[in-house]
């Protein structure tokens, strides 16, 4: 009963600081993410106002290892202290923060997987320390978090950083090897993570994901939105349905792991999704991966990197709506009207 208890224990740890972490990264990148194309092509127009908002939206995206941490304190309940402590140390070892001839440089979005291994730092060092300081808890704990969790962070920062590049460049390089390959695996690959409780934009940012890659990414998790929408509509609201592409499919995240035979037809969308990446050369960047179509977020990356017309709009348009609503329905045709391999019943929502 112990072993489970602590089982059960470090999952919903592992957890909550992976939420943390999305929670963190969607807070921070989505307003450069959506605001970003369209403020540029208004600097010719108001370039004061556009200007400010890219500066703004900017500088919130170095803010995403403070609100990680924030978030991720805050699912372990803690409280306003121990949140900001968190927030914190999560700043400074996420490499965002640079210190050089005695000025403080803030620029980028840090080393995530570093972002996450400080913050598990910081909030095992409030675990251990408790209620040990007593009175001296507001004035002591944050200097320790800071100084301790925060130090070990911006030590280890070099050697993950080295890590985490390696990783990207070997997504990258099989990318341009095998793009046709590549392109299904990562299609399917975020798919799987946009309905489990890892974060697929965090992940995306950690390996530095971009171009083919970016655009399979993306696709791969709309087509995974449409199917889970389609399948499910006859049972949940419409309101509801177009939860699942508009807002995200993790909404579906319980059944998915409650009824894990519901991964097929998402998978098998996802990949004929991602392939349609690879054949017509649909790139994304580290910060547009992993958000498929909500938001815009994956259209408008794709389209920043085609040639402007009609032409490009088109094709968007047919990949990111068109072709994935046509295989929801026969997904739906093929796993529920025909094979009675799932019910659309396993798919309800309590909204």
């Amino acid at each position: 009963m112990t072993e489970s208890k602590e089982t059960n224990g470090l999952k919903r740890g592992t957890l909550n600081i992976l939420n943390g972490i999305g929670f963190g990264v969607i807070a921070a990148l989505v307003p450069a993410a959506i605001l970003g194309q369209l403020m540029k092509a208004l600097l010719g127009v108001a370039p004061a106002f556009a200007q400010t908002v890219i500066n703004i939206t900017t500088f919130t995206q170095s803010l995403l290892a403070a609100m990680a941490g924030f978030c991720a304190a805050y699912l372990f309940q803690m409280n306003m202290i121990q949140m900001c402590s968190v927030a914190a140390a999560a700043m400074i070892g996420s490499g965002a923060v640079t210190f050089k001839n005695g000025l403080i440089m803030v620029a980028g979005t840090g080393d995530v997987i570093n972002i996450g291994l400080t913050i598990t730092l910081a909030i095992l060092l409030i675990k251990l320390i408790g209620n040990k300081l007593g009175s001296y808890t507001t004035i002591l704990l944050p200097i320790i978090v800071l100084v301790v969790g925060g130090g070990i962070g911006l030590l280890i920062l070099p050697y993950v950083k080295t890590v985490t590049t390696f990783i990207g460049m070997i997504v990258m390089a099989f990318t341009k090897l095998q793009p046709l390959l590549m392109g299904v695996l990562i299609g399917m690959s975020f798919a799987a993570m946009i309905v489990s409780p890892i974060s697929s934009v965090g992940i995306a940012v950690a390996i530095g994901l971009t171009g083919v890659a970016s655009g399979a990414a993306n696709l791969g998790i709309t087509g995974a939105a449409y199917t889970l929408g389609i399948m499910s509509y006859s049972v949940n609201g419409m309101g509801t349905t177009l939860a699942h592409f508009i807002g995200t499919p993790k909404i579906q995240m319980a059944n998915m792991l409650e009824k894990p035979k519901l991964f097929v037809p998402v998978l098998l969308s996802s990949a004929l999704s991602g392939l349609l990446a690879a054949i017509f050369n649909l790139q994304g960047t580290p910060n547009s991966a992993g958000f498929g179509f909500s938001g815009l977020i994956g259209p408008l990356a794709a389209y920043a990197k085609m040639t402007p017309g009609w032409g490009s709009i088109i094709l968007l348009t047919v990949l990111y709506v068109v072709y994935p609503v046509a295989w929801g329905f026969f997904m739906r045709w093929l796993f529920i009207d025909r094979l009675s391999f799932a019910q659309a019943e396993d798919l309800s929502l309590e909204v």
